[in-house]
């Protein structure tokens, strides 16, 4: 029996031939370079500056434009407005400063109030609608940009203009990956259009944190899978070996440290070129896995939508981001995109398009959220649900709606927002955000703050210039945070 006085070190270190000592050294030295400051390029776990909330976020991109008035922000005085002419300001390309004339236009779908909240939601989401009592809508979103590439890349780098990293990127270099076999970000399905691999890029971030694509937009998801994961060229033995020289190139670079000079940017490319060369020998021993859905029972996918035509394929991507977030990934992006000119929510002329839309995800996305509850994931996982902008109240070619940056609603679930809320207002006729204004610079401080990050000090040194997410804007909204 060990003494009373001995410490809890010192009995690890004696007891079993000092093999528990051992084990407190590697989870030392795990945590030490936790620690590391934030120019560490690794994907090793890292702490945020605060105690975080959420742990991951899985971000269901909306791509198009899904239309508020005709969703989730109801407006009675639209529905009496109906028909009548709005002065309208321009905003578009041709059109911007012009004043001119159009036609309000009422929901094509009822409204009624759902949950113990009573939030509004249309007969579009049905499934969603069941939900209501763990989402915080904001109503009071506006944005950058009016045509689709700008603000989606606005959406989701927080620059129309300049290539910058993507927030999945962001994350994953501030945060690390919970899971060192699988990469720390990872989009599904995502676009080649409409801002395309910049949308999932890690710019000047180092190469470690670029968002790992699986499948492609107009693609079946039952193809969504890693690529170039197995290598058909090369024994196994051949790549240990290219491995292991991988491994003493990287010890080698990690004794230069201390002796680094002018060659810092160089020794940085160098370093992480080769974590992600190693992170790709893991994935090829793991990821696989994460892509096979077999494994989910029968009851699983049903929850999803699995098996039925409509919501088939969408639910395949929702269920592969649960199964990610499981799996560790920081920041997954489940996208609802295809490659044609007009996106899939953007209805310039056809607007009860939107039903076969809602009818493709809500099922899905309502599947994912009581998957997560049920698992106990809700509580550490934000889900962002959303699209690059609003539509307008009034009408376009008869039975359309026009871009609209100037407000439009998302939600937020999970990850310590308020649950049963709704943040902000637009107008009366669903048009301009009046109320609990959110930019989306304040949304990403906002989630960046949920996982124990500030937006402000997440800064990576390029050009001679810090760089950050929110470049100099941005507040995090206190309000919604639980």
């Amino acid at each position: 029996m060990p003494s009373p006085a001995l410490s809890r070190r010192q009995m690890l270190q004696q007891v079993s031939c000092g093999f528990g000592g051992l084990a407190l050294a590697g989870l030392q030295q795990q945590e030490a370079q936790a620690r590391t400051a934030a120019g560490d390029s690794s994907l090793m776990p890292r702490l945020g500056l605060h105690g975080p909330r959420a742990k991951r976020v899985i971000f269901i991109f909306m791509q198009g434009g899904p239309s508020q008035v005709d969703s989730f922000d109801y407006k009675p005085a639209l529905v009496e407005a109906d028909g009548k002419g709005y002065d309208f300001v321009g905003v578009r390309f041709g059109t911007f400063g012009e004043k001119s004339q159009r036609r309000l236009m009422k929901p094509l779908w009822d409204f009624q109030q759902r949950g113990n909240c009573g939030q509004w939601v249309s007969e579009l989401f049905p499934e969603i609608g069941k939900h209501v009592d763990d989402l915080c809508f904001l109503h009071g979103m506006h944005t950058e940009g009016v045509a689709h590439g700008p603000s989606t890349l606005f959406l989701h780098t927080g620059a129309t203009n300049l290539v910058r990293p993507s927030m999945g990127s962001w994350i994953s270099y501030g945060l690390g990956t919970e899971n060192q076999n699988v990469p720390g970000f990872i989009t599904i399905n995502p676009a080649d259009s409409k801002g395309g691999p910049r949308n999932y890029s890690n710019a000047f971030l180092p190469a470690v944190h670029q968002g790992t694509a699986i499948g492609k937009a107009g693609q079946s998801a039952v193809n969504a899978r890693f690529q170039n994961i197995a290598n058909a060229q090369l024994t196994r033995s051949v790549q240990e070996r290219q491995f292991e020289l991988l491994q003493q190139l990287n010890r080698a670079q990690q004794q230069r440290r201390a002796l680094r000079n002018s060659h810092q940017a160089a020794n940085d490319s160098l370093e992480a070129m080769i974590e992600s060369y190693e992170l790709a020998w893991r994935m090829q021993m793991n990821a696989p896995e994460l892509t096979d859905l077999s494994g989910e029972s029968r009851e699983t996918q049903a929850l999803y939508g699995i098996g039925e035509k409509k919501t088939d394929d969408f639910g395949r991507q929702c269920l592969l981001a649960r199964r990610m977030a499981e799996a560790g990934v920081r920041f997954i992006q489940v996208n609802y995109s295809d490659e044609s000119p007009t996106p899939r929510w953007d209805q310039h002329s056809n607007m009860p398009k939107h039903l076969e839309h809602a009818r493709a995800t809500d099922k899905p996305v309502a599947g994912l959220l009581a998957d997560l509850k049920a698992r106990g994931l809700l509580e550490d996982t934000l889900v962002w649900w959303g699209g690059e902008f609003g539509r307008t109240p009034f009408s376009q070619n008869n039975d359309g709606r026009d871009h609209n940056p100037r407000g439009f609603t998302v939600w937020l679930a999970g990850g310590g927002v308020r649950p049963g809320m709704a943040y902000g207002a637009t107008d009366e006729l669903g048009d301009t955000a009046v109320d609990g204004r959110v930019h989306m610079h304040d949304l990403h401080a906002t989630i960046l703050h949920l996982l124990g990050l500030d937006h402000e000090k997440l800064t990576y040194r390029y050009a001679g210039r810090d760089f950050r997410l929110t470049d100099l804007h941005g507040r995090v909204v206190k309000d919604i945070l639980a």
